[in-house]
């Protein structure tokens, strides 16, 4: 029986167009940062675990509870007072998640019927990061100067509780895209960005959760 034959064949693969462009995108309200304290996330880790877990309610420290909840990409304070907030502030640099601005981008352009689905967006354009990544991913660098928020809110078994958290009234942020030319434009980008910033918003109590916060325009 003769040997089966191979057959060689080229395959042309097409190059993908990738391009990048840079976005400046402005607060329209306040940006308010809600970032998992790592005190918590080890409470929630000992009692997946099976641990012994407190069931007393620790003593609140507002400043604690503030610095903590905002994305420290350099400079924060050894000690959670108002003086080590105050000296490094100065230097200080915040950031935000990327999949967050993201999200706001493709959820707005779906909701607003400019795009068909939310997969097919998904995969035409990515955010680079600042070079600085953690358990939340990479980030988009927010150029504002922060404050303590105090605000009354419930809990899940509805006892009433006070929350301090990080807010920036007024805030930038340069986003950095990489998309593919063959399936979205540079102007879609900027309009779902623009449609993402005021119908959808990033943080704590934004427009899709009910709120007026976290909304931006594309600069």
């Amino acid at each position: 029986m003769p040997a089966a034959k191979t057959v060689t064949k080229a395959i042309t693969i097409p190059a993908i167009d990738i391009r990048e462009m840079t976005l400046k995108v402005v607060g329209d309200s306040p940006l308010i940062m809600h970032a998992w304290d790592d005190k918590i996330k080890r409470q929630m880790l000992d009692k997946m675990m099976g641990k012994a877990v407190s069931k007393g309610r620790d003593i609140k420290n507002p400043v604690y509870d503030f610095m903590s909840s905002m994305y420290w990409l350099d400079g924060a304070p050894e000690e959670p007072t108002e003086e080590a907030f105050g000296k490094a502030v100065e230097i200080a640099r915040f950031g935000f998640p990327c999949v967050a601005f993201k999200a706001s981008a493709v959820s707005a352009g779906f909701r607003a019927k400019v795009t068909k689905d939310k997969v097919s967006v998904q995969g035409a354009f990515h955010i680079n990061g600042c070079g600085i990544g953690s358990e939340y991913g990479s980030f988009v660098e927010i150029k504002g100067i922060p404050r303590m928020r105090e605000d009354m809110v419930r809990v899940a078994n509805g006892a009433p509780d006070i929350r301090y958290r990080g807010e920036f009234p007024e805030w930038e942020a340069l986003i950095n895209v990489r998309y593919n030319a063959g399936a979205i434009t540079d102007e879609q980008i900027a309009n779902l960005f623009n449609l993402g910033g005021f119908a959808v918003g990033v943080g704590e109590w934004r427009p899709e959760k009910g709120g007026m916060n976290g909304m931006y325009h594309v600069a």
